[in-house]
């Protein structure tokens, strides 16, 4: 048995394994104030679950995207504008595409930056 490379949950806690990129576009369709969040974690890089990519419906409708690649130096952020079901949701889809299939486009397409460290709040 195949050993899959990406796996994909939802608020709900539902998951797929290698999900195709249609699958990834509908989670992220489904995505509502009542169900926020959907996470794709690759799981043939160590450390293991340290490298993913989050989306996260925020109250107003703009998107949080995250991605990490091994430890907390790695850890970015990217806000894209509201509301997301009419601007946000395109670009966002093909940026988690990019990233899930390797494809490297995805690190130019949104304004990343640096994820907030716990010495940063201080």
């Amino acid at each position: 048995m195949v050993k899959p490379v990406l796996r994909a949950r939802t608020w709900s806690g539902d998951c797929w394994d290698d999900p195709s990129e249609d699958a990834l576009f509908d989670l992220l369709s489904e995505m509502n104030l009542r169900h926020r969040w959907v996470i794709v974690e690759r799981l043939d890089t160590e450390p293991a679950g340290q490298h993913y990519m989050q989306v996260c419906l925020n109250d107003d409708m703009s998107c949080q995207v995250e991605f990490r690649e091994g430890g907390q130096d790695f850890h970015f952020q990217a806000r894209v504008d509201g509301p997301f079901d009419l601007y946000g949701h395109e670009t966002v889809a093909q940026v988690l595409q990019d990233w899930a299939f390797g494809r490297p486009r995805w690190r130019d397409a949104l304004p990343w930056a640096p994820w907030p460290t716990p010495a940063d709040a201080h």
